[in-house]
């Protein structure tokens, strides 16, 4: 493959002592084109799993909803939740077996079924597990805020709030340097108690002197 489009978008995700973070901005942008200002690109996959995207909106609203009916059916069979790694698992299969004709989505997958866990997945489905992540074309600036600020290596020491603030952080950073990325910022935690939602205002730029 010698070129593959990825429309810009930034996401981030990240486990904290008791849950996981998932945080993405709501722009779509083509080219020059302003899209959508409104987007939402977080997902709960399960009462217990979410993800968040980066790329091409449509492919991870077709992806998750596909996933969520899987794992519906897994959890009937199993008579239990299903983990987030099993998740990723499943979303990686799938976008393997697109291999030639891609999902022009990435992805971070997360959840809490016994202790947190975040996953990444590029479009191909290579699943990389780790304790925060971000996607997209703000992912670099991201994780310049998130690198310096993660706390206690593996998040076991971090609270919510301020997973969520670090989170929220990470985003605005990216809307401010990457012109994909922006509008309001959508908020995902998950944790013992399950999923909930919010939102973040955009960025602003520090007024001149």
């Amino acid at each position: 493959m010698s070129y593959m489009y990825m429309p810009g978008a930034t996401a981030v995700g990240m486990v904290y002592g008791e849950g996981i973070v998932l945080a993405s901005e709501k722009r779509i942008a083509y080219g020059n084109f302003l899209v959508s200002k409104n987007t939402k690109k977080t997902f709960r996959i399960t009462p217990r799993v979410g993800a968040a995207c980066a790329g091409l909106v449509a492919d991870m609203q077709i992806l998750s909803l596909q996933i969520s009916a899987l794992a519906k059916i897994r959890r009937m069979d199993l008579k239990r939740d299903i983990p987030p790694n099993s998740i990723a698992k499943m979303m990686s299969n799938m976008m393997y077996e697109r291999r030639f004709f891609p999902l022009l989505t990435q992805v971070i997958v997360g959840g809490v079924v016994g202790k947190p866990a975040v996953y990444t997945l590029d479009p191909l489905g290579s699943v990389l597990p780790d304790a925060y992540a971000a996607v997209g074309t703000g992912a670099e600036t991201a994780l310049g805020v998130l690198d310096p600020h993660f706390d206690g290596g593996d998040g076991s020491s971090m609270k919510k709030d301020d997973a969520v603030a670090l989170a929220v952080k990470a985003v605005r950073a990216a809307t401010l340097r990457d012109s994909f990325s922006g509008d309001g910022i959508d908020v995902l935690v998950i944790d013992g108690d399950g999923a909930t939602e919010s939102t973040a205002g955009p960025a602003r730029a520090p007024a001149a002197a």
